[in-house]
Formats: C-alpha cells, sequence, structure tokens
C-alpha cells in the first residue's frame, strides 16, 4: 500500500468516518509506530498504526451490509444509556459502521460497512442520493400538505430549508417520499411543519440499495451486482 493520509488509513481499517479520525488523532489515542499520531500525517503498511491500544490491519476486501433495523434499536455507540445498537444486534465478525443512521423509532434499511471511503462518499449530500421512505400519518393527508413538502418545507429547529423531494400517496394515511438529504429527523419534522404526526416511518432504498425480503433483526451480504452499482454510484471503485 502506498502511503496515505492517516484519517482515510482509519476510515479503510472500518473505524469510523474521516471526520471522526481526525478527532481521534486530536485526542492523543492513535499511534504510529509507538508515537503519538499527528494530523496530517501519511502511512503505509511499513507503519504500525494503533487506537487505544489496538493494532489496526486494513482490510483486503471490504464488505457492504443491507440490514433491517427494527424500531428500538439505535445506530450510535456513544449513547451511554441504549439498551439496543446496531453493531450490536447484528453480531457481525467484522467491525462495521453505519452510512446514514435511522432513528430509535424508525425502521428499514441500513447499509453497514467497512469501508470508510464509502461511508465518507454517501454521506457527503451535495451527491443527492436518493433514500426511499414508506411514512405513516396519523390522518388523511390533504394535497396542500403535501405540495407544500414536495416543494420544500423551512424547518425552524434547524434554521434549514429542505431541499424539493419526491411524494407518491399510496394510501389515505400513507406516503411514499424519496429524499435526496439527511437532516436530523427530517421527514418528522417536515410532518409536523404541516401539522402531521408520524406513526410509522420505513426506509426501503439506501440509492440502489432495496430492503426487499428482509425482516427486523435481519442482514445480507450485498451482491456483487449491487455493490458494483453502488460504488459507482458513489464515485468510487468497489
Amino acid at each position: 500500500m502506498e502511503a496515505v493520509r492517516l484519517n482515510k488509513y482509519l476510515a479503510s481499517c472500518g473505524v469510523c468516518s474521516r471526520r471522526d479520525a481526525d478527532k481521534l488523532i486530536e485526542e492523543g489515542v492513535v499511534l504510529v509506530n509507538g508515537k503519538t499520531a499527528q494530523a496530517g500525517m501519511k502511512v503505509s503498511d511499513a507503519d504500525v498504526v494503533t487506537v487505544r491500544g489496538k493494532t489496526l490491519h486494513a482490510p483486503q476486501d471490504h464488505v457492504v451490509l443491507a440490514y433491517y433495523k427494527p424500531k428500538g434499536v439505535v445506530c450510535t455507540e456513544r449513547d451511554a444509556h441504549a439498551e439496543r445498537i446496531v453493531t450490536k444486534e447484528i453480531g457481525y465478525p467484522r467491525r462495521v459502521t453505519y452510512a446514514g443512521r435511522l432513528d430509535k423509532d424508525s425502521e428499514g434499511l441500513l447499509l453497514l460497512t467497512d469501508d470508510g471511503a464509502l461511508i465518507d462518499a454517501m454521506m457527503r449530500g451535495r451527491h443527492g442520493h436518493e433514500k426511499e421512505y414508506i411514512v405513516k400519518s396519523d390522518r388523511k393527508w390533504e394535497e396542500t400538505a403535501i405540495a407544500n413538502m414536495r416543494a420544500g418545507v423551512y424547518l425552524e429547529e434547524l434554521t434549514q430549508t429542505t431541499r424539493p423531494c419526491k411524494i407518491e400517496q399510496i394510501g389515505d394515511k400513507t406516503l411514499k417520499m424519496t429524499l435526496t438529504q439527511g437532516l436530523n429527523r427530517q421527514i418528522r419534522r417536515m410532518c409536523k411543519t404541516q401539522g402531521y404526526e408520524i406513526k410509522n416511518l420505513k426506509r426501503t432504498r439506501v440509492i440502489n440499495i432495496e430492503l426487499g425480503d428482509l425482516k427486523p433483526g435481519e442482514y445480507r451480504e450485498l451482491t456483487e451486482a449491487e455493490r458494483t452499482a453502488l460504488y459507482r454510484f458513489c464515485g468510487l471503485e468497489g
């Protein structure tokens, strides 16, 4: 392996994203050849890199999983009070990290991988990657409310206006929504601006990957065709 920036190396090992890798380096918990790492430095196969005492080995082949996150399971490992965490629920033998979280009360498709470059590519909002959701509300939808959300609504708590999105009404109280951004609790906030409360929120697609027949708590590795297409959509070679 030719020399690469340390944060990219940490991401490729599945430790975290490049942004979080920079934080670990700043905290002084990353060592290179026994010495505290410095921001911006480069490493290669000849270097020994450790994080909190654990030696890292960059995987030769990355894995990408499609997982049906059930309600009640949280994504982040930083929640000390969480009873159920994705990485513990799935029990995969390699450390994988989510790309685009789902909140505790939502369910559906979550992609997990040990490829930090893929996570970074998927998380960049400017790429406009699609995510599809089935949204069930507390009452019948009015066309005016749907039109408002299609055009974009201002979210006061986040001081942002949402991007225009695709919305198809598939039932009196049910919508299919396709977003190209991932603001915090975005759909719930969008619906709230129109006076609706969400009773159930399920993500059914991320870019080209479908939830399909997966049941809550189940996961599968992507097929070679799915994986190749996903990397291509993200501007990477898989």
